[in-house]
């Protein structure tokens, strides 16, 4: 996989117990698309046992029931087959900073670790699609009309659907912006840059 390109990533959504692993939260869900040249190749999706019921609220929220997990792999076992899955690839994710803590201490727990860098497609998105009602992801997916069966909150659904946004957002840096061939880098520099400096930025990698 191309380390530079952007449309040539893992794109990855936890589903989780809680909003922080530090406070003893784990994960239940992994869900990823592997995107080489713009196009699905493959795809990841399990759930996983994390060793303790989960909330109402939870189960309520993702759909994945305490019956579900309690057949489920553990989380061990899930996180070391999605660890060789990522292995050399770029990560994008929406919200990018929850899955990362997730995937940083679902991965410590097994003593692996993974080579590729993080980007944030909600962070692009405020960039590049200003005008949006809100920046998560259903809603992005309604403005910007991107095809969609309504599931959100399970970890492939939402994974298929930041890969379509995420896709879109490099159409229209080729189509509205005459940049080409947009780099990982880039779209990292992207979520960085401050809202008023995107026109310069953009300016600046026409091609």
């Amino acid at each position: 996989m191309a380390p530079n390109s952007a449309d040539s990533v893992i794109v990855l959504d936890f589903e989780t117990t809680g909003l922080s692993p530090n406070m003893g939260d784990r994960a239940i869900e992994i869900g990823a698309v592997k995107l080489v040249n713009g196009e699905v190749v493959d795809t990841f999706q399990q759930l996983m046992n994390p060793g303790f019921r989960v909330s109402g609220f939870i189960e309520s929220y993702t759909g994945i029931s305490n019956r579900m997990l309690s057949t489920a792999a553990s989380c061990s076992e899930v996180m070391g087959e999605f660890a060789d899955f990522i292995q050399g690839s770029q990560l994008v994710a929406h919200n990018a900073s929850f899955d990362k803590r997730f995937l940083d201490a679902e991965l410590d727990f097994i003593g692996r670790d993974y080579t590729g860098k993080f980007a944030c497609s909600m962070l692009i998105a405020r960039r590049l699609i200003q005008d949006a009602p809100t920046h998560k992801l259903g809603d992005l997916v309604r403005f910007k009309n991107i095809d969609n069966d309504g599931t959100f909150h399970r970890a492939l659904a939402d994974s298929e659907m930041t890969a379509r946004l995420w896709l879109l957002m490099i159409d229209e840096l080729q189509s509205d912006h005459g940049i080409q061939q947009p780099s990982f880098q880039l779209m990292q520099k992207i979520s960085k840059t401050a809202k008023g400096s995107i026109p310069k930025l953009l300016m600046s990698n026409r091609n």
